[in-house]
């Protein structure tokens, strides 16, 4: 982990996080303690665990709490062209006795690396030299490990090694390393991992600084050698869709208009780069430019925290300009003869990668001209200016009229802005979503005279959308997660759309409807929610039925006759065939010589292992999940019932296969009943690219058949049965395959 923990940020379609949640680290004596922030999903409410350094100190102890199962970590050991480069970069820079500081250690793969190849250059120069018998070697290997639970791992992989004694390991940040005090001396050699897909954003640049500065010698062995970020210019209607929400909802038939005229800035996603697989979408992708280098770093030297380039790139096709994909390339070696790339498939590069080497950890990333995008010509020149701080990378876009008559935009509503998520952002230009969704709060208010609808969730659409749609309701917003940002936004925004926040209240900072006082007296007629909750995007889809929590406590407040939308939820699955994800997932043994299996059960890894280990649910969408293939039709597991409290729910079904092929786990995901006629349905499924799906993965791949065909070893049945206990939030899917 590096010196210093980035926020928390955004990110577009699945990524697994490299560490899971905000920690605090305290010290007792000689005990360390961490308190570790754990969410509720059905109540949105958090609280802090302890964690000892003491605690499952056996090898094979289990862990209390997967910590550790939904992070990238396993996917990252998986990786085996990253470990190849590392190793071969490793032995070819440590060919003398060295002082070997790994930052953010993680299970100390790379310490043990140099330890091994400090070792091999010992003996080497013992065996050729006749000068050296009396040599005194100052060789030792320092691994830095901030979160707690992973350094816990990493003793465990060192002594599962026979390396404990090899590897000094030290329990800080590595900005609060002291020469003198936490090593004996500089290092020589630096070794580290800490890149995301933007390459900046777990804090290279301050990490690079503090250890140049404060613990590394002067003109160290840094391995990697460097990092180039480059970049191209695309165009693409579907990525335009994620953050142009004004002029996507030009052509919405229902009259709102959540980004009015003027208003152009208050609605939007973060101006930042967003990590997406481009390679799942190459056949929606115009390329209009070649690469261009960005940006460069060098780790062997102290990096700045600014930096700016200005390119002009000329375009190679005609197109509109909606995006920047861009990746990085590490340089291994002082030489330059091994690399690693994160670019896409399209992209020729000197690396031991093959289009078969998936992973999930690092990404492309995606960084989205604001509005309609820029019209190019081919040949024509574009202007590209390209900033980076220590956390990110950022651009601005150009042509060259643009440059000489710069034009100024006044937009209304100042420099407030309501910032959502790419995905949310594309459903709500989606106009097939708006009028389905009009539809349904259209036929929920008819007949009703002064209705009070509540709005449940964080839907600044559906409280616009009942304002709009009934002129004599009256809306509460709860907005658990927007809160007063949701509000401000609505004021902004109500005359452009024809209400009044006379009829509009949204409730303030960790207030609750906890009686009739707070509905000024009156039932509830509508109780409604899309569900969607600001924040929880990467969370698992079942977790959503935190609307049925709210319903529950609010059900004291609701008329005889309220309308709850939706009025159930049905747990979908469909077996899918996922040889890329299962892989990235899949029981560590040998890495590049060093046994990793002791850490399979806490990081999650699914493969040979006993039934009661398998791998926790993983959120992502399936379409970003490298190659997939659905192998049975979609069938429904267990009902939701909004119209009575939340309880303990139970299902059970059996599944044909209608697809031959490797079943590797299920998709799971919620479709809401809208209508208490069962007609009006919103699918979440796998073929829904802007929602993410859950992952159940088995412990091991399956063959299976179709029912009826000759070969008598596959199996062409499979009950599902699960479970959903609404006091954790928690569902248990089990299966029998036949």
């Amino acid at each position: 982990m590096p010196s210093w923990i980035p926020p928390p940020s955004q990110t577009l379609f699945s990524s697994l996080p490299r560490f899971a949640a905000a920690i605090r680290t305290m010290s007792s004596g000689s005990t360390q303690r961490v308190f570790q922030l754990r969410h509720d999903p059905l109540t949105g409410n958090s609280e802090w665990v302890v964690i000892e350094e003491d605690e499952d100190e056996d090898e094979h102890a289990q862990p209390n709490s997967p910590l550790l199962a939904t992070t990238s970590y396993l996917d990252m050991l998986n990786d085996s062209p990253r470990n190849r480069a590392f190793r071969q970069a490793i032995d070819k820079a440590i060919t003398s006795p060295s002082h070997v500081l790994d930052i953010g250690a993680g299970t100390g793969l790379l310490s043990m690396m140099a330890a091994r190849a400090m070792g091999s250059a010992a003996a080497s120069t013992r065996d050729h030299s006749n000068t050296n018998s009396n040599r005194q070697w100052n060789a030792m290997v320092t691994a830095c490990e901030s979160y707690l639970p992973m350094l816990k791992l990493m003793k465990k992989v060192l002594r599962h090694n026979a390396m404990e004694k090899a590897v000094h390991v030290i329990n800080k940040r590595s900005d609060e390393l002291r020469v003198g005090v936490d090593i004996p001396s500089r290092a020589d050699v630096l070794v580290s991992e800490i890149l995301d897909s933007e390459l900046l954003g777990e804090g290279l640049i301050p990490t690079l600084q503090h250890a140049h500065d404060m613990l590394l010698v002067e003109n160290p062995v840094t391995i990697p050698y460097k990092a180039t970020a480059y970049g191209q210019l695309v165009e693409s209607t579907f990525l335009w869709r994620f953050h142009d929400l004004h002029n996507n909802e030009a052509q919405a038939s229902d009259g709102l208009r959540l980004v009015p005229a003027g208003f152009n800035n208050i609605l939007g996603v973060k101006s930042q780069q967003y990590a997406l697989h481009c390679n799942a979408i190459e056949n929606e992708i115009n390329l209009l430019s070649e690469p261009f280098k960005i940006f460069e770093f060098d780790f062997w030297k102290r990096p700045d925290s600014y930096g700016e380039n200005q390119l002009s790139i000329r375009a190679t096709n005609n197109g509109q300009v909606h995006a920047v994909i861009s990746w990085w390339v590490l340089q291994m070696d002082r030489e330059g003869t091994l690399f690693y790339s994160t670019a896409p498939r399209w992209i020729s590069m000197p690396t031991n990668k093959s289009d078969d080497d998936w992973c999930d950890h690092w990404k492309q990333c995606v960084w989205f001209v604001p509005g309609q995008g820029i019209p190019l010509a081919k040949d024509q020149k574009v202007h590209l200016s390209a900033f980076h701080d220590e956390t990110r990378i950022s651009y601005n876009l150009k042509t060259q009229s643009q440059v000489d008559h710069p034009m100024m935009h006044g937009f209304k509503g100042g420099d407030f802005q309501l910032e959502l998520s790419p995905e949310r952002v594309a459903i709500y230009g989606d106009g097939e979503w708006r009028t389905f969704i009009s539809t349904v709060i259209g036929n929920a208010l008819k007949g009703r005279v002064d209705p009070l609808c509540v709005v449940a969730d964080d839907s600044v659409f559906l409280t616009l959308l009942v304002a709009h749609l009934s002129k004599t309701s009256s809306v509460i917003s709860l907005f658990p997660g927007l809160r007063s940002k949701g509000a401000r936004y609505l004021e902004a925004v109500a005359d452009a759309n024809g209400f009044s926040m006379d009829r509009v209240q949204v409730l303030e900072k960790k207030k609750t409807l906890s009686s009739m006082i707070d509905t000024h007296q009156k039932k509830v007629d509508l109780l409604i929610g899309e569900p969607f909750y600001s924040g929880t995007e990467g969370m698992l889809p079942w977790q959503k039925l935190r609307f049925w929590k709210e319903r529950t406590m609010l059900g004291s407040l609701l008329s005889e006759d309220a309308l709850i939308v939706p009025c159930k939820g049905l747990l979908k699955a469909c077996a899918m065939s996922l040889p890329d994800l299962w892989n990235s997932r899949r029981c560590l043994d040998k890495i590049e010589g060093f046994d990793h299996s002791v850490v399979n059960t806490t990081l999650g890894a699914c493969g040979e292992l006993p039934a009661e280990q398998v791998g926790p649910y993983l959120p992502c969408s399936i379409w970003q999940s490298g190659k997939y293939k659905k192998l049975s039709n979609v069938f429904t597991i267990m009902e939701f019932d909004f119209s009575k409290p939340i309880s303990p729910s139970t299902g059970k079904n059996q599944v044909e296969f209608v697809e031959s092929g490797m079943c590797h786990g299920f998709a799971l995901w919620i479709d809401w009943v809208m209508d208490s006629d069962n007609s009006m349905l919103l699918s979440t499924g796998p073929d829904k690219r802007y929602w993410k799906q859950g992952v159940k993965l088995l412990a091991k791949p399956v063959a299976v058949g179709i029912p009826g065909s000759t070969c008598l070893s596959k199996c062409c049945h499979a009950v599902v049965e699960a479970s959903f206990e609404p006091s954790n939030g928690e569902l248990f899917v089990r299966h029998v395959f036949s």
